[in-house]
């Protein structure tokens, strides 16, 4: 009886945090602060709960490119997705190698640098909306470089992906690209496609559990709907920081239970 109240509150938690990370990702990010701990508490491998977890919120990411489309900057395509590729499938091969224990380990740790990047992303995206108003031409970009610093921030987002939106732009100003819609469209392009990479590998790896995916990927669905209805009327500056605590209260937490 105490087992199987046990595991309804589990399931329970898992709609829960399902919802809530659909709602976060809608309206700030960081989704997977709380959907991530949520799939490793029903007893899932720590790799494996990280598949299931990136593919249960990847849809969410696809609906994102297909309302900034027409904001990409097209002559970049080619090395942005390349990179993608590239980095993403990188990432996913790297992460199912990885000792289970060995990534238990680092889970805290990957949770507070990507708390620590989206705390970062607040000024730093204010200072590029401040230069993409004024008046830049648009210049030409160095595309080599630029795909070999974009590689690194796609592998990442292939083996855990928490923050990373913050490291694209970063990179894609780096080269020169100042105009906000470019970058935003242009971010969100590389985590969908770096991540589909990932999906991908998962699921033919077998490393999704797909009962825990389903449930997570409808209610964080639902989830996304409900967020985007109020996303425009709550405090940007208010949401990023219920999202850093988030996630450093989730690395405290799994920094204190490896004590």
């Amino acid at each position: 009886m105490l087992a199987d109240l046990h595991v309804h509150w589990h399931y329970l938690w898992l709609v829960a945090a399902s919802l809530i990370a659909g709602v976060m990702n809608a309206m700030a990010g960081g989704g997977s602060f709380i959907s991530f701990p949520a799939i490793l508490s029903m007893g899932v491998a720590p790799i494996q709960a990280n598949a299931t977890n990136t593919v249960a919120l990847w849809p969410g990411q696809l609906t994102s490119v297909a309302a900034l489309r027409n904001d990409l900057r097209r002559d970049l395509l080619g090395v942005v997705c390349a990179a993608s590729v590239i980095g993403g499938v990188s990432g996913a091969v790297v992460l199912l190698h990885t000792k289970q224990i060995t990534f238990l380990h680092m889970v805290p740790w990957l949770l507070l640098v990507a708390s620590m990047l989206f705390g970062i992303s607040g000024p730093v995206s204010k200072w590029l909306r401040q230069r993409s108003n004024q008046h830049h031409a648009e210049r030409p970009v160095a595309r080599l470089p630029l795909f070999l610093v974009m590689v690194p921030v796609c592998f990442y987002i292939g083996y855990f992906g928490a923050g990373a939106g913050f490291l694209i732009m970063s990179a894609l100003a780096l080269f020169g690209i100042e105009e906000m819609n470019q970058l935003n469209s242009l971010k969100v392009l590389s985590a969908c496609l770096s991540n589909l990479c990932a999906v991908i590998t998962f699921i033919f790896s077998g490393a999704v559990v797909w009962h825990y995916c389903l449930i997570s990927m409808l209610f964080a669905a639902i989830g996304g709907y409900v967020g985007a209805q109020y996303a425009r009327r709550m405090n940007a500056n208010v949401l990023r920081a219920i999202v850093v605590v988030t996630g450093v209260a989730m690395a405290a937490y799994f920094f204190w239970r490896q004590s």
